[in-house]
């Protein structure tokens, strides 16, 4: 399966850099077109479909390096379980071992326990062997002896019982110590049969540690080649985003010769109906001023990076109306996979000279059209979360002369 994935990540990496080649040709081919005519709208909607190519391309590798990531979390979270129980694991063999140890100790001082029973039975055996061929030998003689000292009948039957209870004692001693050794070979048994299970689950453990060691190694090599593919990824995104800067730079040069050029123009200037703002811009959106997010630098709620966030979200209702800030011409009015339903009003030259314009995005519906002359507070769309959007809201940005800014300097 891990091989399935590096096999596909592979040819990803190496479709993304034919992708990369082919559209780098079509771009150069483009800024060749435009250094030896002027550039035209064409010229620049080629570059604008280049860079959006790009744009996607770039998304497509952060999902790649994204979902990279996202694994090699989850292969280092199980390599640190498997880690976790190599070591209760050899703790658990550590103590097996000591274990065995104390129980051969144990089973030591039943052996010793075992011949010293031994001798003590060996002992007894042979007093009571002797006591049985002494009387063997002296038979008679000895009752006799017993019966004449006696001074009494009484004392006689009482010298009686007294040799028959040394017989019997004699007797009982050596079966007693026949028992007592038994007892302490089947305790010796006991002990060497624990001893012996014990050592099999160690040998189990020792066969589970090294299984566990086995899967930490594929684990890190699993890891390594994560880390290997993710660094591909990165150099490919690095790339594309490089590409896109490149191609927004041309975009940037191609429209700015084109807005010389149409300056030059006058019926140009007047066919497209370019009109002056107030100069002053308005709230766009009169039902909130909820901002969610503003101008500058933040973690983009999609893509997980830290972006800079080139205008304001002001959250609202879906379908809540969106003005516009000021009186100008509509310049653009369009859908695009990243702004959604977006809309562009240039307002013209302020009091101090230079060039606003105003973007409106994510939009669900927009009410006017390129070429529009729209004045200030009039309805050109409504709220919506179309594109990449975590929610309706309008994203609303404020460019001086080609620049972003931050919109609050104006609202």
């Amino acid at each position: 399966m891990t091989m399935n994935k590096k096999v596909v990540r592979i040819i990803a990496i190496v479709l993304a850099a034919v992708m990369l080649l082919s559209v780098g040709f079509i771009v150069l081919d483009a800024i060749s077109a435009s250094a030896n005519t002027s550039p035209t709208r064409t010229q620049i909607n080629r570059l604008r479909q280049e860079l959006q190519d790009y744009q996607r391309r770039r998304r497509e590798v952060q999902s790649h390096i994204n979902a990279i990531d996202f694994e090699k979390r989850t292969e280092l979270a199980r390599k640190s379980v498997l880690d976790d129980r190599i070591m209760l694991t050899g703790m658990e063999i550590d103590n097996i071992i000591a274990t065995i140890e104390q129980y051969e100790l144990l089973i030591l001082e039943k052996e010793h326990e075992v011949d010293l029973a031994q001798d003590r039975e060996d002992a007894q055996f042979q007093l009571y062997r002797s006591r049985v061929r002494d009387m063997e030998e002296n038979g008679v003689i000895s009752f006799l002896e017993i019966l004449f000292d006696s001074t009494n009948f009484a004392d006689l039957l009482a010298r009686m019982d007294f040799v028959a209870d040394i017989m019997r004692n004699d007797e009982q001693m050596y079966f007693d110590l026949i028992d007592a050794r038994l007892a302490t070979i089947a305790a010796k048994e006991a002990l060497e049969e624990t001893k012996l299970e014990l050592e099999e689950e160690e040998v189990q453990l020792r066969i589970m540690q090294a299984e566990l060691e086995e899967q930490v190694a594929e684990a890190d090599l699993l890891i390594y080649q994560l880390q290997q593919d993710r660094d591909a990824e990165a150099a490919l995104y690095a790339e594309v985003a490089a590409e896109e800067a490149r191609v927004l730079r041309d975009i940037n040069r191609a429209e700015a010769e084109l807005r010389r050029q149409e300056a030059a123009e006058a019926a140009r200037r007047q066919a497209q109906n370019i009109v002056r703002g107030t100069g002053d811009l308005m709230w766009p959106v009169p039902s909130s001023r909820n901002i969610t997010s503003e101008f500058g630098s933040r973690m983009h709620p999609v893509f997980r990076q830290m972006r800079q966030h080139s205008g304001i979200d002001i959250a609202a209702r879906h379908g809540a109306n969106v003005l516009a800030a000021d009186r100008g011409t509509v310049i653009t009015s369009r859908f695009n996979s990243s702004y959604g339903n977006y809309i562009v009003i240039a307002h013209g030259e302020n009091r101090n000279g230079d060039r606003i314009t105003t973007l409106y995005a994510h939009l669900s519906t927009r009410s006017v059209s390129v070429g529009d002359v729209v004045e200030q507070g009039q309805v050109i769309g409504r709220i919506g979360s179309t594109g990449v959007s975590t929610g309706p809201h309008l994203h609303f940005e404020v460019m001086v002369n080609g620049t972003r800014v931050n919109p609050m300097r104006f609202l």
